[in-house]
């Protein structure tokens, strides 16, 4: 997998470049897409860490580890990893009525109304909203929010939320997911297509159980392509080092 890595590289752009006669696709400059693109990453050879410090048993499934902090408590799981790269993305934008989750028991919750101050109040299965706090808009707001929808919200939740995407047009930030309990998710960080042939290659990154800085995985079926992986018919599987998907579980953020 090294022969697609370019180990000075701090971004995933720098760092995994496209397999041998396959090219990036174009993405719109400041898009989700460019953004995942150029995601930082931790130096070459960082092993992945769960929240507690200690490190993810199992080094041999990824291949790097994104540079995001991911807090200290057992929040950030699979999931969890991919609504927060979506909300910061729409946060460093200042894109902030772009921010919304459900919760499993079907509450939206708008980051805009916990900018003005307000939060929420938990009895049961019961959630509502208080005017509580000054209106501030700090990272570290933006952070308690997202651990707030990190404890309620999850792959059953978010699953109802995304609506499906066809394999045959995949885009950067679509999300391969099943929802349940237990349930997994994982976003396609990149694509690069075969220069004669048009096939698609993507790049999967996950974060997991406990909570656990987010990984762009390996390919465990093909370790000359690995780390991208590529479809080739309609019944493939989509086979990671952790969770097999099928093509049905591709689903796609509605935009806004």
């Amino acid at each position: 997998t090294d022969s697609n890595n370019n180990k000075k590289g701090r971004t995933l752009y720098e760092r995994i470049s496209p397999p041998d006669n396959y090219k990036r696709i174009k993405v719109e400059d400041g898009s989700f897409a460019d953004y995942l693109r150029h995601i930082p990453l931790k130096p070459y050879g960082h092993k992945a860490h769960y929240y507690n410090g200690d490190l993810k048993e199992g080094s041999s499934v990824y291949t790097a580890v994104l540079d995001l902090e991911i807090g200290d408590k057992d929040l950030h799981q699979c999931a969890d990893a991919v609504m927060r790269l979506k909300a910061e993305y729409h946060w460093k934008r200042q894109e902030y009525d772009k921010i919304h989750f459900n919760l499993t028991n079907g509450h939206r919750i708008d980051y805009d109304k916990w900018m003005q101050g307000q939060r929420i109040l938990v009895k049961g299965n019961k959630t509502s909203w208080k005017d509580v706090q000054q209106a501030s808009n700090s990272y570290q707001d933006f952070w308690d929010y997202m651990e707030l929808i990190f404890m309620y919200a999850g792959t059953a939740s978010l699953e109802k939320e995304l609506i499906p995407a066809d394999i045959a047009s995949m885009k950067i930030g679509d999300v391969f997911i099943k929802g349940g309990f237990p349930g997994h998710a994982m976003i396609v960080m990149d694509i690069s297509v075969d220069k004669a042939t048009g096939l698609k290659a993507f790049l999967l990154a996950q974060s997991y159980m406990p909570a656990q800085e987010t990984q762009i995985v390996i390919n465990p079926n093909d370790r000359d392509l690995s780390p991208w992986y590529t479809i080739e018919d309609k019944s493939d599987e989509i086979v990671t080092p952790e969770w097999t998907f099928t093509q049905g579980q591709l689903k796609r953020f509605r935009l806004g």
